[in-house]
């Protein structure tokens, strides 16, 4: 046995000649949940000549990267930045696939539009040296302060990206140790994300900018490691981008490449337990009780909820599994009749406190009154999303993952101190704009995507040994048990749910 394919000698004798045959037995593969980690997986496994079967609950793909409708307004109902798209173009490209055939996209500059309270504005350019010329406009930083902030995110990338993205445990030879020693001030693990940007920025708009770079991975800038500050790195340089179709496009064109490929799918499936024997696995069992034949599982569905629903008497890494949960979310898609100029496909809408902020959300389990507001309008570039001069906006706020709050209370609370939030620096009654209406919240997101708690990202990373603390892509106790997405290492996102799955590749295929 060769992981995940059977090799054997075939010896066939013609006109007294000995004929020696490799023969290769494809194996069968279970996958369990449809995200984009498992979309990735499939089209992975189905290209090494594997029988793939994927397994979703839900009716349709994609996971929290789906969409909805609301009135006459489409919204993409999960993720709405896109960055890193090599990683989907080297995905297809093992299919002798083009990503930008199936999914055209464009990089964006502006990335973001950012408003304060007391009417400061800017907006963040993929272009460093733009953006630190902004900054040296708007705020009065000097543009060598930012560039030289902006370069540390490089280097920090630079350092820990090969061994903390690509690898599913992250390994160091001495050699590896003693790199990241001699650029230990550069990694910044000994400070907090806060203190890190406060010391080198010192302008508390552009500190709070900075730091909201924690939240892309659900964490808290004023506990976790000085070390994400490897996130700028990715927008300002690399860049982010718009899917012609919309952020649902990423997941029509996966789907529709493993389908290409062969790839079985089985919607409203729900599996209700993976079968193991002398600590291997060998199968799951689904809701009507069907049992199907595995050589090996993948899951993409929440870690926790794989051992807790779906495991229950297997050992938990509990170690593992305990860890801090990372942010929720709070959104309300909102139609709106009107278009507002001022406004891109990315908006922020800062509060004036942002470590009370946090301290409500991490310490009370709460939210706060004083909110910071992320807008998406896909409209301003994917124009049928709403009607004629209409906009359809996607209204996230960060929330506490689900402990048993009141979440009724809560979005009844939050909604209202949104509307007046945006009325305010907006300078239009926003209440009387509104078309039409939904809305989702951590209970939700738990129910449709078995998230746990809701959480966006699994485990938060609010130490600096966050990132030894996920659980690994495979299991350590029963072969053939791995796991993808953004539960588990790398982290959450699409670029790391994406990777999650070519690690798997990797410790199958031993590469």
């Amino acid at each position: 046995m060769f992981d995940a394919v059977l090799f054997f000698l075939l010896i066939i004798k013609q006109n007294g000649i000995k004929i020696v045959y490799f023969v290769i037995m494809k194996q069968t593969v279970g996958i369990i949940g449809c995200g984009v980690a498992g979309l990735s997986a499939a089209v992975r496994m189905a290209v090494r000549g594997n029988e793939v079967h994927v397994f979703e609950n839900n009716s349709y793909p994609g996971g929290k990267l789906s969409e909805i409708e609301v009135g006459k307004y489409r919204f993409d109902a999960g993720p709405s930045l896109f960055t890193m798209p090599q990683y989907l173009e080297d995905l297809f490209a093992l299919a002798g696939k083009k990503f930008s055939d199936y999914c055209p996209y464009k990089r964006l500059d502006p990335i973001t539009h950012y408003f304060f309270l007391d009417g400061t504005q800017f907006n963040s350019s993929a272009n460093p040296e733009e953006f630190a010329l902004e900054m040296q406009d708007k705020l009065g930083v000097k543009k060598e302060t930012v560039l030289e902030h902006l370069n540390n995110s490089r280097k920090i990338f630079e350092l820990t990206s090969d061994k903390f993205l690509h690898q599913s445990i992250p390994g160091f030879t001495s050699l590896d140790l003693l790199k990241i020693g001699t650029n230990i001030g550069t990694l910044d693990v000994f400070s907090t994300m806060h203190k890190t940007n406060q010391k080198k920025l010192k302008h508390p708009k552009l500190v709070q900018y900075f730091n909201r770079f924690a939240t892309y991975n659900g964490s808290n800038p004023y506990e976790a490691p000085g070390t994400l500050n490897i996130i700028p790195h990715l927008e300002h340089h690399i860049g982010a981008y718009f899917p012609d179709g919309g952020m649902y496009a990423i997941t029509k064109a996966i789907y529709k490449l493993a389908t290409e490929l062969g790839v079985q799918f089985h919607f409203n499936t729900r599996v209700d337990e993976i079968l193991v024997e002398n600590k291997k696995v060998v199968g799951v069992r689904t809701h009507n009780n069907e049992i199907v034949k595995l050589d090996f599982v993948i899951s993409n569905m929440d870690v926790m909820y794989t051992y807790k629903k779906l495991m229950p008497t297997q050992k938990r890494p509990d170690k593992v599994l305990n860890q801090p949960r990372a942010l929720a979310a709070m959104v309300f898609y909102l139609g709106i009749k009107k278009e507002f100029p001022q406004l891109g496909l990315h908006n922020i809408f800062f509060s004036d406190n942002y470590k009370k902020e946090f301290d409500v959300f991490f310490k009370e389990k709460s939210i706060t009154d004083d909110l910071t507001i992320y807008i998406n309008i896909s409209s301003k570039f994917k124009k049928d999303d709403a009607p004629e001069g209409c906009e359809n906006w996607f209204v996230m706020i960060n929330t506490p993952p689900n402990t048993g709050q009141d979440w009724d209370e809560l979005v009844t609370k939050t909604r209202k101190n949104i509307i007046s939030k945006l009325s305010k620096m907006l300078g239009e009654d926003i209440e009387s704009l509104i078309d039409a209406e939904d809305v989702l919240e951590p209970r939700i997101i738990e129910q449709k995507t078995l998230s746990y708690q809701g959480s966006l990202y699994g485990s938060s990373s609010n130490n600096k040994f966050a990132a030894f603390l996920r659980h690994a892509n495979f299991s350590n106790t029963i072969k053939g048990l791995y796991f993808c997405g953004g539960s588990v290492h790398p982290g959450g996102g699409i670029p790391l749910s994406v990777l999650s799955a070519k690690i798997i590749d990797e410790l199958i295929y031993k590469k």
